[in-house]
């Protein structure tokens, strides 16, 4: 496998830098690449991995194997997102109007702060994967209008991501701070997240929940509970949006491996309050490969709860972010400005609040 020179080299720093560029951009202005993200994403990613001249079988057997398997589990993300579109695809009558007669008996701020906030604390246990399946189902069934449902949808993704970060079950992103620490000193095992990081992840879901559940409430119609959304899916949208699925997280895996010279070159040394704010990249890239690299025994607890939330609250504000957007994004039919508009203010929102709290306080 192609090492990492030591020092940047100019011509893969500026092809890396237009590459991100043209991840930050072309999806906010061209319909037709929008339509087609994942194979947008695929293309950038092999374009990062070319210019960084990192191209290797176990790299390509790895984007392969990512969107199929979670560790060493031949279980992954594509085999969630399809089963859980084809048990909804065939049950849909009776799982919307089960969920449409909690709305009624709780009253629609109750019901958005319980759903918020249990899926938020369950994705730590469930995976981050099946809540974000769950979630965009019972959202799209919502008597509601589109726009309130994206920001539903997205303030549910960015409490998902947040409480994936709890445990090493949740997301990838734990899994390999655990895996990273569990030597000297630290010796981090399966409740390390939730004992340092907890105190501020769990209030986040909460303040999330409560805010949203304010804020769109009066939004879900309540006298509509006795007649569910119409249900538009085919059971071929179902599995093409698997595959998407799969294609979306190939790319990912590629585009982080792309990127790892820029991060090499220029993460380390940096102070951890910029590095929370720099973190933001994770916005479009994989943040399970920002976490593998800036991640390490040699940091100060400090250091790392500012990494890890920095990577855990910016990977909400663009649908490449996170893995629960990717799924979301697919099922709601959502389109990147559109979630862009509405994820880049309660990232920042929220990513300025956790930096007093973290670095001034």
């Amino acid at each position: 496998m192609t090492s990492i020179p030591a020092l940047p080299v100019a011509p893969i720093v500026a092809g890396l830098a237009a590459i991100g560029a043209l991840a930050l951009t072309l999806p906010l202005l061209s319909r037709k690449v929008e339509e087609n993200l994942e194979l947008f994403f695929l293309i950038l990613g092999a374009a990062a991995v070319t210019v960084s001249g990192l191209w290797s079988w176990p790299l390509v057997l790895e984007a392969l194997k990512a969107p199929v398997m979670i560790g060493a589990l031949p279980l992954g993300i594509f085999q969630v997102v399809l089963g859980v579109g084809i048990l909804i695809f065939y049950f849909n009558g009776p799982f919307c109007k089960a969920v449409l007669r909690l709305v009624g008996v709780l009253g629609p701020r109750v019901f958005i702060f319980a759903l918020i906030a249990l899926f938020g604390l369950l994705s730590s246990v469930i995976s981050v994967i099946l809540t974000a399946c769950l979630l965009s189902e019972i959202i799209a069934g919502l008597p509601m209008a589109k726009a309130d449902k994206v920001r539903l949808i997205v303030a549910a993704c960015f409490a998902a991501g947040l409480g994936a970060c709890l445990t090493p079950l949740g997301e990838p992103l734990s899994t390999i701070l655990v895996s990273k620490l569990s030597g000297s000193p630290y010796q981090a095992g399966f409740f390390f997240p939730l004992r340092h990081l907890g105190g501020y992840l769990v209030p986040g879901v909460l303040g999330l929940a409560f805010l949203i559940a304010v804020k769109l409430g009066p939004t879900i119609s309540v006298s509509g509970h006795e007649h569910p959304v119409e249900y538009a899916e085919t059971l071929g949208t179902v599995i093409l949006r698997a595959v998407k699925v799969f294609i979306f997280i190939a790319a990912l895996v590629l585009l982080g491996e792309g990127f790892k010279p820029l991060i090499v070159w220029y993460f380390a040394g940096i102070p951890a309050g910029a590095l929370f704010w720099l973190n933001s990249a994770s916005a479009f890239l994989d943040n399970a490969t920002l976490t593998a690299i800036e991640i390490g025994p040699s940091l100060a607890l400090p250091q790392i709860v500012g990494i890890v939330m920095g990577l855990s609250i910016a990977g909400g504000m663009l649908i490449p972010g996170n893995i629960p957007n990717i799924v979301a994004a697919g099922r709601m039919k959502i389109r990147m400005k559109d979630w862009a508009r509405v994820g880049i203010p309660i990232g920042l929102a929220v990513m300025a609040i956790y930096y007093v709290i973290l670095f001034i306080f």
